[in-house]
């Protein structure tokens, strides 16, 4: 080979990795929008990207995750879902909230939505029916909702003599606040619901020391990832009035709540995480059937019952999936 024809061969394979890097498809954006903090949903976000690596996607290989917290702020769910498509979201996940599902369809029409939703999602309008979503959306329902009966069942297990029940229900969370009104006076069975409404801090101490005042037996805790966030708080007060109360997820026992029964919510958000991984391969969420969650789980903490001197029936802990000693 001359001289000449030598330094164009190499001059062309010199070009060949920056050619191939420039056809390359871009990596796909996910976008993870959550009523929460960075720092309360690390063990969600972790079940998410499970999901998505089942799905064959991992963060920084194959996808790239955004994310956005509402904090709590349920008004800025619109906002968020619309920056997420500014920084190039492909699909939107909203694994805890139908209602910031819902602001995403709206914010983001032509967007892919994968959502986790504590609603019926048919009455919420994210989907045309459960088979068929037949728009821009499709997720899994967490059946929050269609525990409170079985919820408030096991309370009237844990104190049978217990005439008033309060509940804590967050008027600012538009999406649950009438429903579950509406659920747990129906599932009371007769006994006297004792209506809190509380959306800060400063509303739940206020709300316990009203429950006092009032000699209420028992304590209810609405779905909601406001409560959620305020876990800790909830236990403190609960034990500090030794009163005895339900909740709604594992994580209220871990940090010493006396029960909670509940979804799997972790296995939920890796449901939410697989389906996006199915939309990320070409699934359109119209075709995509709405999943329901499979999994759910009593847990009894047996440390805060001694501490606070009550005892747990014995058919309650024959029932649990876990007990916390």
């Amino acid at each position: 080979m001359n001289r000449r024809k030598m330094i164009a061969a190499l001059g062309g394979a010199a070009g060949w990795p920056f050619a191939a890097r420039a056809q390359q498809p871009a990596m796909p954006v996910v976008g993870f929008l959550d009523a929460g903090s960075a720092t309360e949903r690390t063990q969600q976000v972790a079940a998410f990207q499970k999901g998505l690596a089942e799905g064959g996607y991992q963060e920084g290989q194959n996808v790239r995750l955004e994310f956005a917290w509402a904090e709590g702020q349920y008004g800025r769910f619109g906002e968020l879902a619309a920056d997420l498509v500014r920084r190039g979201a492909n699909v939107i996940a909203v694994p805890g909230s139908g209602g910031g599902a819902v602001a995403a369809k709206t914010a983001a029409p032509s967007t892919a939505i994968v959502f986790g939703t504590t609603g019926n999602p048919v009455e919420e309008g994210l989907v045309a029916s459960l088979n068929r979503p037949g728009g821009n959306a499709t997720g899994v329902n967490f059946l929050v909702r269609e525990l409170i009966p079985k919820r408030m069942q096991l309370l009237r297990e844990l104190v049978p003599n217990a005439k008033r029940i309060a509940l804590l229900v967050n008027p600012t969370d538009a999406e649950n606040y009438e429903s579950n009104l509406r659920d747990v006076r129906a599932a009371a069975d007769g006994r006297q619901i004792l209506v809190h409404e509380v959306a800060t801090g400063r509303d739940i101490d206020e709300a316990f020391a009203e429950m006092a005042r009032e000699n209420a037996d028992a304590l209810f805790v609405a779905p909601g990832t406001f409560f959620n966030t305020r876990r800790v708080q909830l236990t403190v007060l609960t034990a500090r009035r030794a009163l005895p109360a339900i909740f709604t997820t594992r994580a209220y026992p871990e940090v010493g709540g006396l029960m909670s029964y509940g979804t799997d919510v972790l296995d939920a958000f890796r449901q939410v995480g697989v389906y996006t991984a199915r939309i990320l391969k070409g699934a359109k969420p119209a075709d995509l059937p709405v999943q329901q969650s499979t999994k759910f789980e009593l847990v009894i903490n047996l440390n805060t019952a001694n501490a606070l001197g009550f005892t747990i029936p014995a058919a309650l802990l024959a029932l649990a999936d876990e007990v916390i000693e």
